[in-house]
């Protein structure tokens, strides 16, 4: 191997310890393969998803369930189930919800957290106790439920928020990540006569992007994926959010939204191919908003936990 060569590899080569051997041919091999069947286990069972979704009726039939080889494509369980009607309700419902809910989350969560990370705050080491003692204890079920009832939020779209608005594990995150700013840039902020909400938002927030993006996809993922609050707050079917539609579907078996059971009667449509196109429709929003996520997951997990 010439020299030229071997600079060139140790220029491209991640930086490694003078302890540690190159890894062996076989040991790469391994290691891809297992990253291989690792990325297989992911991504076979959301393509049975989708091609059981695009599929027509009758393939559905002949493979006498799940397709895992497509055999023509067509949209129409994905127009009737869009076309109105309960599905295109849960819908909104839950993308109204996943909205407010993010953002209220959010507000009180960087507000808490910004308090909690001055150490001269008033009661800042009590109520730090406080929060972190509700990670360990919970009032129960019941409690929460005659909480909510009293409050008069049952049967009401807060009721999918309010209970679960705020995540201690958040406020701890993004306290952290508020501690590790330099204290010099808020005390020159206040030295000029900034107040304490102009320096969250004009200097504090715009260095915590990162902590804030991932915190903010926790929110949102959660809201949208939520469906117990739901189930045990909510008695009208039109105000149920997409997954509790999902859940009638699939885990309780029933045969369509209202307005389509005639058309699976009369053979128009599977009920399975229904059932695979609204999981579809569920994970579209996650799958859409990740990759936007991603670059800042490392830094702001890390950075705020670490530092904390």
């Amino acid at each position: 191997m010439s020299l030229n060569t071997q600079l060139i590899r140790s220029l491209q080569a991640p930086p490694r310890p003078v302890w540690e051997e190159p890894p062996s041919r076989a040991g790469l091999t391994a290691k891809g393969g297992f990253l291989v069947l690792c990325c297989l286990g992911v991504l076979a069972p959301l393509w049975i998803v989708v091609v059981t979704s695009l599929s027509p009726k009758p393939v559905i039939d002949r493979a006498g369930g799940l397709v895992v080889i497509p055999e023509g494509i067509t949209f129409v369980n994905y127009t009737e189930l869009l076309g109105g009607g309960q599905v295109s309700r849960a819908i909104l419902v839950s993308v109204g919800v996943t909205l407010v809910g993010t953002v209220f989350s959010m507000a009180v969560s960087v507000l808490a957290a910004y308090g909690l990370s001055r150490p001269g705050s008033l009661g800042h080491r009590f109520l730090l106790m406080a929060l972190m003692a509700t990670m360990f204890f919970g009032a129960g079920l019941i409690p929460t439920y005659l909480l909510v009832q009293a409050l008069g939020l049952t049967d009401t779209y807060l009721s999918l928020i309010l209970p679960s608005a705020v995540s201690v594990f958040n406020i701890l995150v993004l306290r952290g990540f508020f501690m590790g700013i330099s204290p010099e840039l808020t005390e020159s902020a206040r030295i000029d006569g900034a107040s304490d909400l102009r320096i969250l938002l004009t200097i504090i927030m715009p260095l915590s992007r990162a902590v804030l993006a991932v915190i903010s996809l926790f929110y949102a993922v959660g809201y949208w994926s939520a469906w117990f609050n739901a189930s045990i707050y909510l008695s009208d079917q039109d105000m149920m959010p997409l997954q509790n539609v999902l859940i009638q579907l699939v885990q309780k078996n029933t045969a369509a939204p209202t307005g389509l059971q005639q058309a699976v009667r009369t053979g128009e449509l599977s009920t399975l191919g229904l059932q695979m196109a609204v999981m579809v429709l569920a994970l579209i929003p996650v799958a859409v908003a990740s990759p936007f996520v991603q670059r800042h997951f490392k830094k702001g997990m890390l950075t705020g936990a670490v530092k904390g």
